[in-house]
C-alpha cells in the first residue's frame, strides 16, 4: 500500500506515522508514505495558496490551482490516476468496512484541507471519495487523513505481526470486541473470569461472543441492526436484561 498525502503540513503527516505498528511497517516496506507540500505548487515567491471566498465571508479559501498542480505532478510520478480521498465534516463517515475496502487499493491519496475550505472546483475535479472521521470540525485534514491510513493499514496483510488481530476486534460483524485481560489473574481485588482461565477454547469462544453481544446492546444498539447475528443469537439478546448486569457498561 502507496499512500501519498496532499497537505500544507507534511512534517505533522511523517512524524505522526513514522513510528509504532505503521512506523514499523513503512521502513520493512509494507507500507510507503508520501507527504507533497502543496506550497510548492503556489506558483508565487511567497508559497501562498489560499484567498478570500467569493460572495464574502469569514476566512480564506485554499486556490485550486496549487493542489491540482500538486495531484497532476503526483500522478505522473505514479503513472495513473488513483483514488483522492478529502477529509471533510461534509463526507461519507468513516467505518471498519470503509478501512477493509480501502486496504484492497494499492494506491491512495488524501487531500488534507486547511482554513474555511478547498475551492469546489477542483474537489469536483480530483476527488473520488468525500470521508469523514465524524460529526465535529477540526482545523484541517492532517488528523482525520492519519486516522484512515492508521485503520487502513491494519487491514494490509503483513502490517499487524499477529494477523488474526486484525480480525477478532472491535466491529467486526459490526459487533464491540469482548473485554480482554492479562496478569495478574488478581488485581485490586478484581478476578479475571474463570472461563478464561479454564483452558476451554469453546467455552472461552463463546463467553467472548456472548459478551460482544451484550456489549454491543449496551454501548451502541444502532449496531445491531446490521450485526452479524444468529436467529438463537437474537432470542437471547432479546431475553436478557441489561440492567440486571451493570457491568456490561
Amino acid at each position: 500500500m502507496n499512500y501519498h498525502v496532499l497537505t500544507l503540513f507534511p512534517e505533522m503527516i511523517l512524524q505522526g506515522l513514522g513510528t509504532s505498528i505503521i512506523g514499523r511497517a513503512i521502513q520493512k516496506g509494507i507500507l510507503s508514505l508520501e507527504a507533497v507540500n502543496i506550497r510548492d505548487y503556489a506558483g508565487n515567491k511567497h508559497g501562498k495558496v489560499d484567498d478570500y471566498p467569493y460572495g464574502g465571508g469569514a476566512g480564506m479559501v485554499m486556490q485550486a490551482e496549487p493542489i491540482y498542480s500538486a495531484y497532476e505532478a503526483l500522478c505522473q510520478k505514479i503513472g495513473k490516476k488513483p483514488r483522492v480521498i478529502y477529509l471533510t465534516p461534509q463526507g461519507e463517515i468513516f467505518s471498519q468496512q470503509m478501512a477493509r475496502e480501502l486496504a484492497g487499493e494499492e494506491e491512495l491519496i488524501f487531500l488534507c484541507g486547511h482554513y474555511e475550505g478547498v475551492d469546489e472546483r477542483v474537489l469536483e475535479e480530483i476527488v473520488t471519495d468525500q470521508i469523514s472521521i465524524g460529526d465535529y470540525v477540526l482545523t484541517g485534514g492532517e488528523l482525520p487523513a492519519m486516522v484512515l491510513m492508521d485503520a487502513i493499514s491494519r487491514m494490509v496483510p503483513g502490517v499487524l505481526s499477529n494477523e488474526a488481530s486484525g480480525v477478532g476486534e472491535s466491529f467486526q460483524g459490526n459487533l464491540l470486541e469482548y473485554p480482554q485481560y492479562s496478569r495478574p489473574e488478581e488485581w485490586r481485588g478484581k478476578k479475571v473470569p474463570e472461563v478464561l482461565l479454564s483452558g476451554h477454547h469453546a467455552n472461552v469462544e463463546k463467553w467472548r461472543r456472548e459478551q460482544s453481544l451484550l456489549r454491543t446492546a449496551a454501548r451502541r444498539p444502532d449496531l445491531l441492526k446490521v450485526a452479524e447475528m444468529t436467529e438463537k443469537e437474537k432470542m437471547w439478546l432479546a431475553a436478557f436484561d441489561l440492567s440486571d448486569h451493570p457491568q456490561v457498561f
